[in-house]
């Protein structure tokens, strides 16, 4: 009989709303994270660049069940186009690839703003996640590989500029659904000026729902963190009574359920949680309960408890939530 593997860490759940710094690549950030709640589990809501700051939403334990709906959320970012040159990552990262000494004056950057608002068709930077026939477009581009990315349909809520320091460079801030990249933005923007240009700073503020008032810095974090006796950080890891320790640092995660707000919700009684827990369906009664619902979440005790559809006015759990 093959024995079962003991889990190593904390079975703590919630959103963790983390300031990323510079420099920091976004799965070493989850790692991080995941070492200081010494958590089972944790995963990310959305990739961000090592060279930009900003809003990574960490999901620890359950709340990894809830990391689609925080990456469909709508963004916010503040970035920075140096105009004058284009480069391979469309970051200071890559190398100059072509130059201009033209600059475009701020009447004719607000002019074209219009043209990146709505839903539009960009192209992702070559050096980007994009899988091209299996393999993605940043190991293909470092290999020296030339590649075709095909453009693909994006939605831009908003595209404003904020401040122009100086000739070459343009702050702008940007509000845009899921798969938009900012990089693209500078590129195009700057083909499209006559002038070329990339990213030199960006930062991104929200991730919907969560906000700025929701970061938590690493410096925070480390001031938090309770020392671990050797013998819990080895095999054994039992965390369960070191819970008082870890107080103040869970006091900073944000509740499973936020991440499912945009959600029809519906309380239940212990009965029906009972018999959702066991993957049972329930009829949900009361005057505000939905009949038909693609996707719906049901709450028992004011905790997220599954997420499922509704038909007929019957909840069928999916997802069912442990914590």
């Amino acid at each position: 009989m093959t024995r079962q593997r003991k889990k190593k860490g904390r079975p703590v759940s919630g959103w963790l709303i983390f300031d990323k710094p510079k420099g920091m690549g976004s799965t070493e950030a989850v790692s991080k994270i995941k070492w200081l709640f010494k958590a089972e589990k944790a995963g990310h809501a959305g990739t961000l660049d090592p060279l930009a700051s900003g809003m990574l939403p960490i999901a620890l334990g359950e709340a990894t069940k809830t990391v689609p709906y925080v990456m469909d959320g709508t963004k916010i970012y503040r970035f920075t186009v140096t105009w004058g040159a284009e480069r391979t990552t469309d970051d200071l990262e890559g190398e100059v690839t072509v130059t201009s000494d033209n600059r475009p004056d701020e009447a004719a950057i607000k002019a074209l703003l219009s043209k990146y608002t709505g839903v539009i068709q960009q192209t992702p930077p070559k050096f980007s996640a994009i899988k091209i026939a299996g393999e993605r477009a940043y190991d293909l581009a470092r290999g020296g590989e030339e590649i075709e990315i095909p453009s693909r349909e994006v939605e831009i809520d908003r595209l404003e500029l904020i401040d122009r320091p100086d000739d070459s460079t343009a702050i702008f801030e940007v509000e845009c659904g899921k798969g938009t990249y900012v990089r693209s933005l500078a590129r195009d923007m700057g083909r499209d000026l006559g002038c070329y240009g990339h990213i030199s700073d960006l930062r991104r503020t929200e991730v919907a729902p969560f906000d700025e008032s929701d970061f938590v810095t690493l410096a925070e974090l480390e001031a938090a963190h309770p020392p671990v006796p050797a013998e819990v950080e080895g095999e054994d890891r039992s965390y369960e009574r070191l819970a008082e320790r870890f107080s103040v640092m869970d006091a900073f995660l944000i509740d499973t359920g936020a991440a499912l707000e945009s959600l029809p919700q519906v309380a239940v009684s212990d009965d029906q949680a009972h018999r959702i827990r066991m993957g049972n369906p329930v009829i949900l009664r009361g005057r505000d309960a939905p009949v038909e619902a693609d996707e719906a979440c049901v709450t028992s005790k004011g905790k997220v408890l599954a997420i499922g559809f509704v038909e007929q006015g019957q909840f069928k759990p999916k997802r069912v939530f442990t914590a």
